[in-house]
């Protein structure tokens, strides 16, 4: 194996995407993570996981710089500029799309234009080796040079980008590279075409240029549809716009996240694959697209949920493959990982684990889906009631809870969860949208509810606590104030127990004892902000979003994680909980707080 890598810090990176995969670009210009053709596909460009052999794709200026970004306002693509003590170049970095939409293959364009005086630019692309699984070759065919691995195509195309004669036999590996000199008011291209077992396109750069401004246009059009007038407007625009990038077109699931393996814990063991489709994660985020407006994400997201719980039988799966198969048990790969903190792995381990909160998360979402005007088909229907029957037999059962622990406990907040679930259960068959017995729903409802109160509850800590005859605390109960399971004084008893044992500053650890282990979880210090807009703490909340939107990256992007003594980020990233998070936080204070202290904000 190779010595550890060093590893740029991950609050670095800046994702751009095209619905289907998601590149990560660096402050200085290198891209080190890009999956092709889609996000959970074996990375091409893993540098991020493997310094030495993952794989790269350079663009900067061959002198010292510095350099500032930013998202072209109301898109997912990013401006970098470069400044030397010679002149100014501007970077503009997209995954393109096409006239119709999403192009069949992925294409990355990068255009760099001069603003002042004049800088020598340099650029390379060269592939990684998969993690360790392919060997990158060149073929030199009669239409041009193409990087071939494992049974993924890759061909450099541009203009004005000066490159140099590829050298097969280069010690690095086969590569494409260049120099040029970027002066003020010109304009060069360096993009990258990929295709996947297929046969590749070779795009004309100058349809490549012409791209970016299209698919600028296509993202500022999607931006325009929101339908939020609120506080923090730009922070959930961005936030929206960060969660979009992990949605996958061809398919409508949503990623957890864009990354496999980094680490939640500086001495290794917490590395998951996050890019897979979790239930609990596509209901918060189908929650928020109906709250938004965004009618085709949330069809979308509903329907493929619906058809892969059919297509797998009656259990319910706590995640699956963004196709919509069951995930596989993981893989471990023989590369470093991020600042050698391995392991590298894809696949995880949860699928197959009992969670009955997914219960309440699936039901919820068809309830939300329902409310906002909508009709359910008459499969799904009869498999909610079926659910919800489920739900009646299992909820005394122990299970893993929300956080996939080993184990299995009557975790408290997995009994909400089961509340939860038959409590919209029973909404759904008054309103006539689900057959079934309401009846029972309702009656085993109140029973769970009941069963809660007496066995979850702490005298001692004045607090819900983790699982029954435990006095630890969970920090996932917080979101059953937004549910509605309890608003009053139990729950705002609860947020001050959390805040006092697992908080750090505006931060929060997910439950008792983790702090020896891992990082503060981003999403859980946007839930103590909702639960206590819910609770009616509005002073407290809003002073705690003011806070804790000044945790995320340059451009707005939040990890898994985040290091409360150095402020730094860990996990996978961009993480869909922690933007989720962020965006109901923002979406419930607009809906419960007063008006007149969101002035200004």
């Amino acid at each position: 194996m190779s010595a550890q890598p060093s590893g740029r810090p991950i609050a670095d990176y800046a994702p751009i995407g095209d619905g289907r995969t998601v590149a990560l670009i660096g402050t200085d210009g290198r891209i080190d993570w890009l999956p092709l053709p889609g996000v959970a596909d074996l990375p091409v460009f893993a540098r991020l996981l493997d310094e030495h052999t993952g794989g790269c794709i350079e663009l900067q200026p061959v002198e010292d710089f510095r350099s500032t970004r930013r998202y072209v306002p109301d898109t997912n693509v990013l401006e970098t500029t470069f400044t030397t003590d010679a002149g100014i170049v501007r970077v503009t970095d997209a995954m393109v799309s096409g006239v119709a939409g999403r192009l069949p293959w992925a294409e990355l364009a990068r255009r760099i234009e001069g603003v002042e005086g004049s800088v020598e630019m340099r650029w390379r692309v060269r592939p990684g080796s998969s993690l360790q699984t392919a060997a990158p070759w060149l073929d030199r065919t009669e239409h041009g040079d193409i990087i071939r691995s494992g049974k993924t195509n890759i061909a450099v195309v541009g203009f004005a980008h000066g490159p140099a004669a590829p050298d097969p036999d280069s010690a690095d590996g086969p590569q494409c590279d260049g120099v040029f000199t970027a002066s003020a008011g010109s304009r060069h291209l360096v993009a990258l075409a990929a295709t996947h077992d297929e046969p590749l396109h070779l795009p004309d750069p100058h349809n490549v240029d012409d791209s970016i401004d299209r698919t600028i246009e296509n993202w500022q059009h999607w931006s325009s549809v929101f339908s939020y007038d609120g506080p923090w407007a730009d922070a959930v625009q961005r936030n929206a716009l960060a969660l979009k990038l992990l949605i996958h077109s061809p398919s409508g699931a949503i990623a957890a996240a864009a990354t496999t393996s980094l680490p939640e814990d500086p001495h290794g063991g917490k590395n998951w694959d996050y890019r897979h489709a979790w239930v609990r994660d596509l209901a918060y985020t189908t929650h928020a697209l109906v709250r938004f407006g965004l009618r085709e994400e949330t069809h979308a997201a509903l329907s493929w949920l619906l058809r892969t719980i059919r297509r797998h039988g009656s259990e319910l799966h706590v995640m699956y493959t963004l196709d919509g198969d069951l995930v596989p048990e993981p893989q471990e790969y023989d590369v470093p990982g991020w600042r050698g903190i391995g392991p590298v792995v894809t696949g995880n381990p949860a699928g197959d684990q009992l969670q009955l909160g997914v219960y309440g998360d699936l039901i919820a979402i068809c309830r939300t889906y329902v409310d906002a005007g909508n009709v359910l088909d008459v499969a799904t229907g009869r498999m909610l009631a079926g659910i919800a029957d489920r739900t009646c037999d299992l909820w005394r059962n122990p299970d893993s809870g929300m956080w996939e622990l080993p184990e299995q406990r009557h975790y408290t907040s997995s009994k909400m969860g089961c509340w939860k679930a038959l409590e919209d259960a029973v909404a759904l068959a008054e309103s006539g949208a689900i057959p079934g017995s309401a009846e029972r729903w309702r009656a085993e409802r109140d029973r769970i509810r009941a069963w809660i109160e007496e066995h979850c509850w702490s005298d001692c800590r004045n607090a819900y606590v983790f699982y029954p005859g435990s006095e630890k605390l969970d920090a996932s109960v917080l979101l059953h104030a937004p549910s509605g399971f309890d608003r009053g004084e139990r729950m705002s008893s609860t947020i001050d127990a959390l805040t006092v044992e697992l908080g750090e500053n505006s931060l929060l650890y997910r439950y008792s004892g983790v702090c020896s282990e891992e990082k503060t979880f981003v999403a859980c210090a946007f839930w103590v902000v909702e639960a206590l807009a819910c609770v009616g703490r509005h002073d407290e909340a809003l002073e705690r979003m003011e806070t804790l939107i000044e945790h995320a990256n340059d451009v707005g992007i939040y990890a898994e994680m985040i290091d409360a003594k150095d402020g730094s980020a860990w996990g996978n990233t961009p993480q869909a909980l922690s933007h989720l998070a962020f965006l109901t936080a923002a979406m419930t204070i607009r809906e419960v707080v007063p008006t007149a202290l969101l002035a200004d904000r």
